[in-house]
C-alpha cells in the first residue's frame, strides 16, 4: 500500500555491517519527519490541513496491512510532524518554509554537532591507533629507549595494543615503566604520574617502582631487564622489593 510520497511501509530489517557487525541504525522516525517538511514547503494552512487529513486516512489504511506494523516508528512520526506543521501554520497561515522553522533549524544544528563530535572521536582514534603501531614498531625494532619520550594517551595506545594481543607490548610495557621510574617525558608531570595507577597494568608499576628504587642505590642505565621479568612474575613482592630498597636506601643516608 503506498503513501503519498510513493514510500510503503515495511517491516524493518535489522542494519548490519560488511562482516556481521551492527551498523547505525537507520532513524526512521527522522526520515518520516523529512519527508513531511519536503512535501509541506510551501503549504498554507488549509493545504497541511488537508496533508494531515490524507496522512491520517493513510495511516488508517496500513493498520490493515500487517507489514506495516514495523516501520521503525516513521509512520507516528510523520503524523507528528503534519500537526506540528498545521499548529505552526494556524499563526501564521503560511507558506510553510522549514528554513524558517526554529525546530528544523535546532534539528540541523544539534545534527551537525553530533558530526561534528563523531569526525573527533573518529580522529582520536586513528591517533591512537598510529601512536600504537609507531610505539609497537620501534619496540620491536630496539629502539624504544629514553630518546623516545612518553607521551599524554601512550596508557591507551599500550592498552591498544594488548587488545591487539600484539606481542611487542611488552617492549612498550617496559619503556613506560623506565618512563615512569624517571619521570621523564609526560611523567614529569604529577597528575600524570598520579593518573598512571589507573591507567597501568600492576606488573608495569612494579616495574616502575623497582627501577626507581634500585636507581637510588647506583646508577643503573642496562642490565636492568630482569625487573620486567620478575614484575611479571610477581608484581606484588617486586612491589614491595621497592619498597624495601627505598627504606634501605633512607637508612643508609640518615633520613629514616
Amino acid at each position: 500500500m503506498n503513501t503519498s510520497d510513493g514510500w510503503r511501509p515495511r517491516r524493518v530489517p535489522e542494519a548490519r555491517g560488511r562482516a556481521g557487525a551492527p551498523r547505525t541504525p537507520i532513524d526512521y522516525a527522522k526520515i518520516g519527519r523529512s519527508s513531511v517538511r519536503r512535501r509541506a514547503r510551501g503549504m498554507t494552512h488549509g493545504e497541511a490541513v488537508a496533508g494531515l487529513e490524507a496522512a491520517e486516512q493513510q495511516a488508517h489504511l496500513d493498520r490493515r496491512d500487517e507489514s506495516a506494523f514495523d516501520d521503525g516508528g516513521r509512520r507516528a512520526a510523520e503524523l507528528a510532524e503534519w500537526q506540528r506543521v498545521v499548529q505552526l501554520l494556524t499563526a501564521t497561515g503560511g507558506p510553510y518554509d522549514p528554513d524558517a522553522d526554529v525546530v528544523v533549524q535546532e534539528e540541523l544544528a544539534e545534527d551537525r554537532r553530533r558530526e561534528e563530535a563523531e569526525q573527533q572521536r573518529r580522529q582520536e582514534q586513528q591517533q591512537l591507533a598510529d601512536r600504537a603501531e609507531e610505539l609497537a614498531r620501534l619496540g620491536g625494532a630496539g629502539r624504544l629507549d629514553r630518546s623516545v619520550p612518553s607521551r599524554a594517551g601512550d596508557e591507551a595506545a599500550r592498552e591498544l595494543l594488548e587488545e591487539n594481543r600484539d606481542y611487542r607490548v611488552a617492549e612498550v610495557d617496559a619503556w613506560l615503566a623506565r618512563s615512569l621510574a624517571d619521570q621523564s617525558g609526560h611523567y614529569a608531570d604529577p597528575a600524570a604520574r598520579a593518573a598512571a595507577v589507573g591507567s597501568l597494568p600492576v606488573p608495569v608499576r612494579a616495574h616502575a617502582a623497582l627501577v626507581a628504587a634500585l636507581a637510588r642505590t647506583a646508577p643503573v642505565d642496562s642490565g636492568l631487564e630482569f625487573v620486567g621479568r620478575l614484575a611479571q612474575a610477581d608484581p606484588d613482592a617486586t612491589t614491595a622489593l621497592a619498597a624495601w630498597l627505598e627504606t634501605a636506601a633512607g637508612v643508609k643516608g640518615g633520613t629514616a
